[in-house]
């Protein structure tokens, strides 16, 4: 096919006091400095995951997705972390962030696959497999719902949530078209069928399916069918939201998305035109390079 059939979809997250960007062939992160201006970072993207056709064909792209997400989206974190920490005189060494994504990564395991298991066991414990794997998949669900609802009440979250919104904003304002100024993307809608927040809400819904498959076996292969399974189930769901994604004007697809793009409801914020002028910069940046940003900005961006 070529590029008009098959566009590129541009993607992104959101940071601290910041967003992430991810083009074809770069991304960028922008972030708000404390005395007002916007420090830019814009890499290229040369592993092998980013660049060869394998990772570019259905189900083998959600696995690079999957890395994607912790490789671009941890890096961005931590380098806006340290731009806010840099004005303040620290930095963020590398082994308080690997001990910091090692506790969280352990606290997402614990929480989001050995409670459900257990509300599973205990629920059905004279039940058959499917009853089982019906109460994991809906206690993951809760859970889910719940810890994102419970983080929504702390202020640094709130701003990052805004941010999120922000970045959708703009990557709506350039599909639809729309100028990309602070004006252009302020009206747009803070919700979008590539969301993250969306993936996640595939995530639990295929998992119940491919875990069905799997039965309930003993203990340790019960945990090692969960863990080793995941691939394959953000292959599933990165495909659907793919699909939700380029047929969203179907009236179909639109209410099979409305879970999808309910659950970002608690994950974005409306954001203020200051965090719009950040999520520009970095769009702008992963499109065009630096330091040029042909952008409506209310500071100067640094390239940092």
């Amino acid at each position: 096919m070529n590029s008009a059939a098959q566009p590129f979809f541009y993607g992104g997250q959101a940071v601290l006091e910041g967003v992430m960007m991810r083009g074809p062939d770069a991304w960028a992160v922008a972030a708000r400095r404390p005395d007002g201006e916007i420090a830019l970072r814009r890499d290229p993207l040369h592993a092998r995951v980013y660049r060869a056709r394998l990772f570019r064909l259905p189900f083998f792209r959600g696995i690079a997705g999957l890395y994607e997400a912790m490789h671009l989206g941890g890096t961005a974190m931590i380098w806006a972390a340290n731009v806010r920490a840099r004005a303040e005189d620290l930095e963020i060494g590398p082994v308080a962030v690997t001990l910091t994504i090692l506790a969280s990564l352990a606290f997402s395991i614990a929480l989001f696959f050995g409670l459900p298991l257990l509300a599973g066991g205990a629920l059905t414990r004279h039940g058959g497999s499917l009853a089982f794997t019906a109460v994991e998949g809906l206690t993951r669900a809760a859970l889910l719902v719940l810890y994102l609802v419970v983080i929504s009440w702390l202020p640094d979250v709130r701003r990052l949530f805004m941010y999120h919104g922000a970045e959708h904003k703009t990557i709506n304002a350039f599909e639809s078209g729309a100028p990309l100024t602070v004006a252009g993307v302020r009206p747009q809608s803070r919700l979008h069928p590539r969301c993250g927040t969306g993936f996640l809400v595939e995530v639990v819904v295929v998992s119940i399916f491919v875990f069905a498959l799997v039965g309930r076996p003993a203990l340790p292969l019960l945990i090692l069918s969960r863990l080793v399974l995941v691939p394959v189930i953000a292959a599933i769901a990165f495909e659907l939201i793919r699909l939700g994604a380029r047929f969203r004007a179907n009236p179909v697809v639109g209410k099979l998305l409305a879970p999808a793009l309910g659950a970002q409801l608690l994950t974005t914020r409306e954001p203020d035109d200051s965090m719009i002028e950040v999520a520009l910069a970095a769009f702008v940046a992963v499109r065009e390079g630096l330091p040029a940003l042909p952008v409506a900005t209310a500071a100067q961006a640094l390239v940092v």
